[in-house]
């Protein structure tokens, strides 16, 4: 499979920084904060061009709702250029539910190798497409906070968001049981 190459940027704000979007015709292919790779203003000009596609424009609404509480799972093509092996792995990051977390070794397992958990803490890293695959879900054997590309303090604040939002969703389907 070829690669796609990004045709449209959009510059997303968050609460945790701005984040750099691209998008191809057919799907987004990164969504990296803006401190990863390069900061923004080190980027060639030609990234800030007012060109906009449909992805981007479902990618900006769909984070909006996520930053604001009221989306769970995103639903955007996804075009993450990467190996065979990163492709497996984050496609199984895409499996961890809202407000939960997994381990690297599960991780490992899930992918079908126990012994391949620093390959998958690799893959984990090189993810292109930050919040959308979810590879602040990944966590240490012992519980620690280990390895984020966008940095450990926007790990815990997204893992505190995540949990905090969906104790409210299930306290409020308890509430909903009890008052029947």
């Amino acid at each position: 499979m070829k690669p796609k190459s990004a045709e449209a940027t959009l510059i997303i704000n968050s609460p945790l920084g701005k984040l750099l979007a691209k998008a191809s015709e057919t799907g987004i292919c990164s969504f990296e904060f803006e401190d990863v790779r390069k900061p923004l203003s080190e980027l060639p000009e030609i990234l800030f061009d007012e060109k906009k596609n449909k992805h981007l424009l479902k990618l900006q609404k769909q984070v909006a709702e996520y930053f604001s509480g009221n989306r769970k799972y995103f639903d955007l093509a996804l075009e993450p250029n990467g190996t065979i092996f990163q492709q497996k792995v984050w496609n199984e990051l895409l499996k961890i539910p809202f407000g939960k977390t997994r381990t690297y070794k599960e991780q490992s397992i899930a992918v079908g190798d126990l012994k391949a958990i620093r390959a998958v803490a690799t893959a984990n890293g090189a993810n292109p497409i930050a919040i959308i695959i979810p590879c602040h879900r990944i966590i240490g054997t012992d519980g620690s906070l280990t390895g984020y590309a966008g940095g450990l303090l926007r790990k815990k604040w997204l893992l505190e968001f995540e949990y905090d939002n969906s104790s409210k969703e299930k306290q409020l389907s308890l509430m909903e049981e009890f008052d029947k």
